[in-house]
């Protein structure tokens, strides 16, 4: 891979490249689906390539190649010279890019189990025995159950002398129970919703879980929503647990400080900003008791990395601190305008994409409560948990989100189950009603594993971490049929 590497460099400044870098990425992933004891699906991939990214006067240009030779990567370097050269004659100004030190360096996953050294046949066993344990709640008619694991290797080398060595382990599991009534349906998932818990990790990760174990509780749940009654409609007090928090996290604090939505340089898949640079500093994000911080150091978090796909390195970086917006996710183009450097946000999907500005870990720093004590503090209100729905404008600032599930809160206390929970709000005024964040030991950091970002659209692993977080004033009751 060096020659190849070497070789791409090489053609890119015989081109004309006034600066250049290389990935070379080679990736597998793993996905299964249990549904009702059979298998519903069952995927396995793998891909290789070379991207090459270039400036020539002033512009981008990027080219890609699926075979991994020195003339391939030649041909790919003279190509994205030639897009970028064309692009500079459409240029309004030429990039710029924030300094940064070239390092030669290497960086993996922590990893106790290689989760690809895990027979297939264990796999499927594990899930068949979880739907099953679902099955025997007689309500629940669809028992579903899923794993999906990821590995990237990649080496990026630039122009600037650059050149690293990363491997980055994934892993995820999670059940769900669908229960059926004569005029309703009702889902309850474990350990989150939308396929389960993702870490960067190995199949440690799925042991710990303990899928089969938390099967009969998660069945029951969605049998009892079925005759729960409707969330309540009005404006009332709500404490989100930690997996909805997550949600509301990478919505409405992680997708609008991507400095490229700010900058309008990025429109596409529901996505500019209601953020501007000239808020730094000044504008009042949240309240006191709000600090979030972009942390690509957090371990078991999927945007955890050694390197950004630009060569930079890991960091944790301040967004919102004591509820005043300080700081973006940026690039080394982006953060130039600012007269900063790179918090190193650039991730490429593949091999063949060209890397955007990304969530790494977006984490809600943990307060003082505990879940308990929080609750006591409530005299009235919703406890919501595991998110069901959500939708966002364009620049993420009016939001409604549904959960799975509900709880009143009456004097003190956790109430009757609520089913078709949903709540309403507007992005800064919803995060200065928060009075309240709990503490670390209710504190998780939740993977998403399917943001999309980008036309064409690139799909990118990021997570956020979150304690349960108690909000007044909140519109609740908007949405589903009631």
């Amino acid at each position: 891979m060096d020659d190849v590497i070497d070789r791409a460099l090489n053609g890119a400044e015989l081109a004309g490249a006034g600066y250049a870098d290389v990935r070379v990425v080679e990736a597998r992933d793993q996905m299964i689906e249990v549904k009702n004891r059979r298998v519903s699906a069952l995927q396995e991939g793998a891909s290789s390539g070379i991207g090459v990214r270039v400036l020539v006067d002033g512009a981008w240009g990027f080219a890609a190649a699926a075979e991994l030779s020195g003339a391939a990567a030649e041909s790919a370097a003279r190509l994205a010279c030639r897009v970028a050269r064309a692009a500079a004659r459409h240029r309004r100004e030429p990039v710029v890019l924030a300094p940064l030190p070239a390092v030669t360096a290497r960086y993996a996953t922590p990893v106790t189990v290689d989760p690809f050294d895990v027979p297939l046949a264990d796999k499927i066993a594990l899930l068949q025995e979880a739907t099953a344990a679902l099955e025997r709640e007689p309500a629940v008619k669809v028992a579903r159950g899923g794993m999906q694991f990821w590995e990237e290797r990649k080496r990026f080398a630039s122009t600037a002398g650059a050149r690293i060595e990363q491997k980055v382990v994934h892993s995820g599991a999670g059940i769900a129970a669908w229960a059926v009534g004569p005029d309703d349906v009702q889902v309850r998932s474990y350990p989150n919703s939308f396929g389960g818990h993702y870490e960067a990790a190995g199949y440690e990760l799925i042991t710990r879980l303990d899928l089969r174990g938390h099967a009969a509780e998660t069945a029951a749940t969605a049998a009892a929503l079925l005759a729960a009654p409707p969330c309540p409609a009005g404006e009332t007090t709500v404490i989100l647990d930690g997996s909805q928090m997550s949600l509301q996290i990478h919505e409405s604090c992680g997708h609008p400080t991507e400095l490229d939505r700010a900058l309008g340089h990025e429109a596409n898949f529901a996505g500019t900003s209601f953020l501007a640079p000239d808020q730094l500093g000044a504008l009042r994000y949240g309240s006191a008791c709000v600090s979030i911080v972009a942390d690509a150091t957090a371990p078991r978090g999927l945007g955890t990395f050694g390197f950004d796909d630009e060569g930079v390195p890991a960091q944790k970086v301040d967004l919102v601190r004591a509820g005043r917006f300080v700081g973006f996710l940026t690039s080394r183009e982006t953060a130039g305008r600012l007269g900063q450097t790179s918090n190193g946000t650039m991730r490429a999907e593949s091999w063949s994409c060209i890397p955007l500005i990304r969530m790494t870990n977006i984490n809600l720093e943990p307060g003082t409560w505990t879940l308990d004590d929080l609750l006591a503090d409530t005299d009235d209100g919703i406890l919501m948990a595991t998110n069901r729905s959500w939708s966002i404008d364009d620049k993420r600032y009016n939001f409604q989100f549904g959960t799975e599930v509900g709880w009143e809160i009456r004097h003190g206390r956790r109430g009757r189950l609520l089913k078709n929970c949903t709540y309403t709000g507007i992005t800064p005024d919803f995060w200065n009603r928060c009075d309240a964040v709990c503490d670390i030991s209710d504190w998780e950091i939740w993977g998403t594993p399917n943001c999309g970002k980008g036309q064409p659209m690139q799909v990118m692993r990021t997570a956020q971490g979150a304690s349960s977080a108690r909000f007044r004033g909140v519109q609740v009751g908007v949405g589903y049929g009631r």
